[in-house]
């Protein structure tokens, strides 16, 4: 996942960016509502974390702002505020979930990983098409039941790829995935399709990552 991180308190701020980390995600970790906002224009997100107090704008108002520029992608506040007023008015900012400080980090990743779910469509963890199945939260492919060990880069590309099936998925879109600037090598991402295909597909029948010429890459199966 690409989450975008907006917390103003540098030693949670980083705290929260390597926990985050350490699950395989890349962050955008920003302090203020003005640099999240800039993230958002010009980083793809899929999930963000907002703090409340932050020094430049309230957290609600930032929520609001995303909102009327019509960003979709969900939201989580993290906040020290915790009574049911404060909840209220996060929600209808906005916000699709809220947490209080203290937090559980893996409570966190559930929300989180819950919240990107539900915005592809997919209410189970597990993503299933065909042969093959893909647990979000485990980070894991079988096919038929049976692991297939993956590396990084290939689990982040097949999870975009099914996450979006049915949609041509351009190079300069998983580059964003694989990539904090987006500026990997096309040539390399072509080595990884073509590596994830024989993992996938190793005698060539199945065929479910398509190549659209001049366009990009298709996940031919539907999901559910």
């Amino acid at each position: 996942m690409k989450i975008l991180l907006v917390e103003d308190d540098k030693l949670l701020n980083h705290h929260l960016k390597t926990i985050l980390q350490e699950a395989g995600n890349q962050v955008y970790a920003a302090s203020r509502a003005d640099e999240a906002l800039h993230y958002t224009q010009d980083y793809p997100v899929d999930v963000a974390i907002v703090d409340l107090g932050l020094p430049d704008c309230d957290g609600l108002l930032l929520i609001q702002q995303l909102r009327e520029r019509q960003i979709g992608f969900p939201i989580l506040v993290l906040t020290a505020r915790g009574n049911w007023q404060d909840k209220v008015a996060g929600l209808d900012a906005g916000a699709d979930d809220y947490m209080v400080k203290p937090f559980n980090k893996d409570e966190l990743m559930a929300r989180l990983n819950a919240l990107v779910r539900r915005s592809a469509g997919f209410i189970s963890p597990k993503v299933t098409a065909g042969h093959y199945q893909l647990d979000l939260t485990r980070k894991e492919l079988t096919i038929d039941g049976e692991p297939m060990a993956l590396t990084h880069f290939e689990y982040t590309i097949l999870e975009f790829l099914m996450r979006h099936s049915g949609q041509v998925i351009s190079k300069q879109q998983l580059m964003d995935q694989l990539y904090d600037d987006g500026e990997g090598d096309p040539n390399t991402l072509e080595v990884l399709i073509s590596r994830l295909r024989k993992k996938l597909d190793p005698e060539g029948d199945l065929q479910p990552i398509s190549t659209i010429r001049r366009q990009g890459y298709l996940f031919n199966l539907p999901c559910q």
